[in-house]
């Protein structure tokens, strides 16, 4: 059973959204519902547990990974990274923007990014991980397909895995729920047909 990371809320959030999304997990096209969270790796050096953090956004219509960084803290500046490599590959989109609400989300500058880039934002209730499902749901198979029964000795080879395993994901696995197409794949057939 996969173990999530623990969100750790703001002290004092500065911004709170309403849940718009409402677990409508369904979209009619690329860019229209993004998903976002982070999560942690462990990794050892002798005795040492140490952690990496992956922050990721998850387009909802063909489940592909739109963007992701890799970092040693858990930060401000990882969450606003994903999202400006989002927004730099996807310029002209204005998706509903959902998350948890985590101390990153709820950050006012965090808000004012949504608010420039022309985003409306949602996020999760609190203490209901599945109103962002989807998103927990990639975690749990990234970790159970890549990560769980392995112990990763050095910080390059697990980054290097999850580097891989993201491409592996966007553009070589299959997925029943998308007509047994990658992400990749679904993606450009609604491309190719606009």
């Amino acid at each position: 059973m996969p173990i999530f990371l623990n969100t750790r809320h703001a002290k004092t959030p500065q911004h709170y959204a309403e849940n718009i999304l409402n677990r409508e997990f369904h979209a009619e096209k690329p860019n229209e519902k993004w998903l976002t969270d982070v999560t942690e790796f462990k990794y050892y050096e002798g005795p040492r547990v140490k952690k990496v953090y992956l922050s990721a956004i998850l387009d909802l219509y063909d489940r592909r990974i739109v963007s992701f960084v890799i970092r040693d803290t858990n930060d401000n500046k990882l969450v606003f990274d994903t999202f400006a490599k989002a927004v730099q590959s996807n310029p002209d989109t204005h998706p509903i923007f959902h998350s948890d609400r985590g101390f990153q989300y709820t950050n006012r500058y965090f808000y004012q990014r949504l608010v420039n880039a022309g985003m409306t934002q949602s996020m999760s209730r609190v203490g209901r991980c599945i109103d962002n499902g989807p998103m927990e749901g990639f975690w749990g198979i990234l970790k159970r397909e890549r990560y769980y029964g392995r112990r990763f000795t050095n910080r390059a080879e697990l980054v290097k895995m999850i580097r891989s395993y993201i491409h592996y994901y966007n553009t070589k696995r299959l997925q029943r729920n998308l007509g047994v197409l990658t992400p990749l794949e679904k993606h450009d057939l609604y491309l190719k047909a606009a």
